[in-house]
């Protein structure tokens, strides 16, 4: 039974290697079956435009504002200066201000000036409007976190700025709108929003219902706890917890909490899959997982209160909290602070993610039939049997699970980039 199972370990790792050996060589030069494409024509931007085409606070282009950062922000020391000497800074306050920005977007700017020195020899960027520190944009703008840019070529030749902006998009910019006839903006995600630093998670408060009908915080849930999830047919079931695929006790993180007019709180990051439906759906058919972050006032979550039951969203904000948990079921579901959520992020398709985990509910399965065969046929005498066995609860790993990073990183390669965070 144990050269059995050791047979299945090492078939399962001969398939990850098998994998990776494939995507290796697709990488490489050759007619592998990700061979990299030609250079393409640079398309410009047309006034008013923006790429993505979705709003700047989505998630799909640079995410929900953090808040303003002052001289006197702890988060001001994660700012730095830019000093390239291939951009113009206006700097028109004379502080310096608009050379001020985060990491990411100061490294998308310096790619973008050396694109347009090669568009046009003689020509440099230059920056308009950078960190704000005066408020002289509107409410929650980018600016006020060092995000955003307002960008012109050196020599203000309008009839450049519609490529501008499509270099700006090459660049690596999150979103880029060709915002007025005098200049072009762009935008970054959040430090924190990178998903190497932000897998979906909730909070070390959030609560589950175990089978016993236990509420448990998400710190205390270990694994092997069945807790309150939904079957593929709608009714509540108790599922197995089979792993933490992220699990940090002391990381501090922001989140999304979303309350729904009956009082329900959900609390999780907003690269989260949650189950939400449009404002006219009643039934859980209708409802899909979407991103925590992309979620609206008006839409509904699935609420659990002696059955499953859509509420309205009345209200979504930001939050922040220390403590990082992301149970897998053997659902790819659970009920959280009594709202239906995914066990799954980064990842736009429930559907994916969790045919993706089909390997670790097989090991599982394998693993927990081949225990009860061990007991079933063991040669122990009854006497032996007789005497009371103590188990040691033993708390998950902390960190991100090998398996749910392998999985991402593979994703990059094989899905269209829509669905990866």
């Amino acid at each position: 039974m144990f050269s059995f199972l050791s047979f299945i370990m090492n078939l399962f790792k001969l398939l990850i290697f098998a994998t990776s050996a494939l995507l290796a060589s697709a990488c490489g030069p050759g007619r592998g079956p990700m061979r990299r494409r030609g250079p393409r024509k640079i398309l410009p931007l047309i006034y008013k435009q923006h790429d993505p085409n979705f709003s700047e606070r989505s998630l799909a282009a640079s995410g929900l504002p953090d808040g303003s950062i002052s001289r006197e922000d702890n988060l001001f020391r994660h700012l730095v200066p830019n000093y390239n000497p291939d951009i113009i800074f206006k700097d028109e306050e004379g502080t310096g201000a608009d050379r001020i920005m985060t990491q990411r977007c100061k490294e998308k700017l310096n790619t973008l000036a050396i694109s347009v020195m090669n568009q046009w020899p003689g020509v440099r960027l230059r920056v308009t409007e950078g960190w704000d520190e005066e408020n002289h944009h509107a409410r929650d703008s980018l600016h006020y976190e060092g995000r955003a840019v307002d960008i012109t070529t050196s020599d203000r030749d309008r009839s450049k700025y519609g490529l501008l902006a499509s270099l700006a998009v090459e660049a690596g910019f999150d979103w880029v709108y060709y915002e007025s006839r005098s200049h072009v903006h762009a935008s970054c995600r959040a430090e924190s929003a990178h998903p190497s630093k932000n897998s979906g998670c909730f909070t070390a408060e959030s609560k589950v219902l175990t089978e016993s009908g236990k509420t448990k915080n998400m710190s205390n849930v270990v694994l092997g706890d069945k807790i309150q999830s939904v079957d593929s047919s709608g009714n509540i079931v108790y599922s197995e917890v089979l792993m933490f695929m992220d699990r940090e006790p002391s990381e501090h993180r922001k989140f999304i909490t979303l309350t729904t007019e009956d009082g329900s709180v959900l609390t999780l990051t907003s690269t989260h899959l949650v189950h939400t439906g449009a404002p006219d759906c009643n039934d859980i058919s209708c409802f899909v997982p979407s991103y925590a972050g992309n979620v609206q006032k008006g839409q509904k979550l699935m609420v659990s209160t002696d059955g499953l039951h859509p509420q309205v969203v009345v209200q979504v904000e930001v939050t922040s909290h220390t403590g990082v948990y992301a149970p897998l079921t053997t659902m790819g579901n659970l009920v959280v602070d009594g709202v239906l959520a995914s066990c799954y992020a980064v990842i736009d398709s429930q559907s994916i993610a969790h045919a993706a985990f089909a390997p670790v509910r097989w090991w599982y399965n394998i693993k927990h039939n081949t225990q009860y065969l061990l007991r079933t046929f063991s040669f122990t005498n009854s006497a032996a049997n007789a005497v009371p066995r103590t188990s040691t609860v033993v708390p998950p790993p902390n960190g991100i699970h090998w398996y749910p990073d392998f999985l991402y990183n593979l994703a990059r390669y094989v899905l269209p980039s829509h669905l990866v965070w």
